[in-house]
C-alpha cells in the first residue's frame, strides 16, 4: 500500500497539521505501508536536511493554486501511489479553494482520502457569504473516496452530508516522556523557578481560537493571590501558515507589557520533543483555554495527556465522552481567566488531586496511540 499525502505543511515548517502527517506516516510505515508526501516549497527552503525516516517528501508546490488539480495525480503515477490523502486546513493550503475541488479532478484517476484538521472555511472573494464558503469547504466531504474528520463535533456537522464519513483521533506530536521528582525540580531550577513558585505552562504557537489574551488575564488574576506565579510558554510563538497568528501574538505580549507581566512570561522557542516533554513536567498545570472549547483534533491537548499533565482547559462545544470533567482534566468557561485562575490554584494546592489528574491524563492518552490510529486509517484504506 502506497499512500501519498497532500499537505499545505510538513516539518521543519511549524505547525500541528504537518506534525501530524510526518507521525502518520511514521506509524504507517512501522505497519508496511509506503508513505510519500506532496507539500510546500518551503518545507525544503527553511531545511533541506530534515530527515524523512523512510518518509518520501517532495517540496514542490510554491503555491496552491489549480495546477494541482494536474499536477498531483501525475505525481501519484510516476510514484506509484494507491491513494492520494489529502491533509486539510486552509490555513495551510493559503486559504485557496482549488484545493476544495481537486477530489472532482482526481477520483476518475486515484483512490482520494481526505482528513479535516478544521472546517474553517478558505476566502474565495470579497462578500463571499459564510453559506457559501462554507458549502465550498465542505464538498470534498461529497467527492472523496474516504472522508475522515478527526473529532465529535466536525462528525455531527458532517455526517448528515456524507454517509461514508469516518472519524479518526489525532495523536501526540509529542512522544510521552516520564520524569522523577527531582528531574522535575531540576527542570524547574533551570528555568530559574523556585521550588515554591505556581509554574502554569502553555504549548503550541498562538492564534486568535487558542485563547493567548485569556492566558495573560489569568496569570495577573494568579499572580493577586500567587506572589511568585510565572507562565511557561512551550514552543514556537506562531505557525508557519497562518499570517494572521503575528498579529495576534502582537496583541499577546501588549498586554503582557500592559499588564507589567514581562518577567513572569518565558517564551522557549522551538525546541526538540525531549526539551517540551520535560518543560511540560516542570509545570504545575498546563493551561490550554481553546476559545473554541477542548476537541480531539487538538494535538497540543493531546501532547499533555501523552506527558501526564495535570490539564485545565475549556468546555468542549461537541460530546467529549472520552475525557471526564475532574477525572482526566478540568474544564471552565472559555474566556473566563477568573474561574481558570481558581480552578489552577485549586490543583497546586491539592497534591492529591493534581496526582490523580496527571495518571489519569497519561492513562487517556493510550486511547489516542499511533499504532491504533494508524491500524485505522490501513483499514479503511483497504475497504
Amino acid at each position: 500500500m502506497h499512500i501519498l499525502f497532500v499537505t499545505g505543511e510538513y516539518p521543519p515548517m511549524q505547525g500541528g497539521v504537518g506534525a501530524y502527517t510526518e507521525q502518520l506516516g511514521l506509524a504507517l510505515r512501522a505497519q508496511g505501508a509506503q508513505v510519500s508526501v506532496l507539500t510546500s516549497a518551503r518545507a525544503k527552503t527553511l531545511d533541506s536536511a530534515h530527515p524523512s525516516a523512510g518518509i518520501s517528501v517532495y517540496p514542490v508546490f510554491e503555491h496552491w493554486g489549480i495546477s494541482i488539480w494536474s499536477a498531483a495525480p501525475k505525481w501519484a503515477a510516476k510514484l506509484g501511489a494507491d491513494w492520494l490523502h489529502v491533509q486539510y486546513q486552509t490555513a495551510a493550503f493559503g486559504m485557496n479553494p482549488a484545493i476544495n475541488w481537486a477530489p472532482w479532478f482526481w477520483r476518475r484517476r486515484i483512490r482520494v482520502a481526505w482528513t479535516y484538521h478544521d472546517l474553517l472555511p478558505p476566502y474565495l472573494f470579497p462578500k463571499a457569504g459564510h453559506a457559501l464558503r462554507t458549502w465550498v469547504t465542505e464538498r470534498p466531504a461529497h467527492l472523496a473516496h474516504l472522508p475522515i474528520v478527526t473529532n465529535a463535533g466536525d462528525f455531527q456537522q458532517l455526517a448528515p452530508k456524507a454517509p461514508n464519513l469516518q472519524k479518526i483521533p489525532i495523536g501526540s506530536n509529542i512522544q510521552g516522556a516520564v520524569f522523577s521528582s527531582a528531574e522535575r525540580q531540576a527542570r524547574r531550577a533551570q528555568r530559574g523557578y523556585a521550588e515554591n513558585a505556581l509554574v502554569v505552562g502553555y504549548f503550541g504557537f498562538l492564534n486568535r481560537s487558542k485563547g493567548g489574551l485569556t492566558l495573560i488575564h489569568t496569570l495577573d488574576r494568579l499572580r493577586q493571590t500567587h506572589p511568585d506565579a510565572h507562565l511557561l510558554m512551550i514552543g514556537e510563538r506562531v505557525g508557519a501558515s497562518d499570517p494572521t497568528n503575528f498579529a495576534y501574538l502582537q496583541e499577546v505580549e501588549a498586554l503582557i507589557a500592559e499588564g507589567r507581566l514581562t518577567e513572569r512570561v518565558h517564551w522557549t522557542g522551538r525546541q526538540d520533543d525531549a526539551e517540551v516533554s520535560a518543560d511540560l513536567a516542570a509545570c504545575d498545570v498546563l493551561f490550554m483555554p481553546y476559545e473554541d472549547g477542548a476537541s480531539l483534533r487538538r494535538g497540543t491537548l493531546m501532547a499533555g495527556l501523552a506527558n501526564g499533565c495535570a490539564i485545565v482547559t475549556t468546555t468542549p462545544q461537541a460530546p467529549l465522552p472520552e475525557l471526564v470533567d475532574g477525572r482526566d482534566l478540568c474544564y471552565v468557561a472559555p474566556g473566563d481567566a477568573q474561574a481558570a485562575a481558581q480552578v489552577i490554584l485549586q490543583i497546586a494546592r491539592d497534591a492529591a488531586l493534581a496526582a490523580g489528574l496527571r495518571q489519569q491524563a497519561r492513562q487517556r492518552s493510550q486511547l489516542f496511540s499511533w499504532e491504533a490510529i494508524a491500524a485505522r486509517h490501513l483499514e479503511l484504506y483497504q475497504l
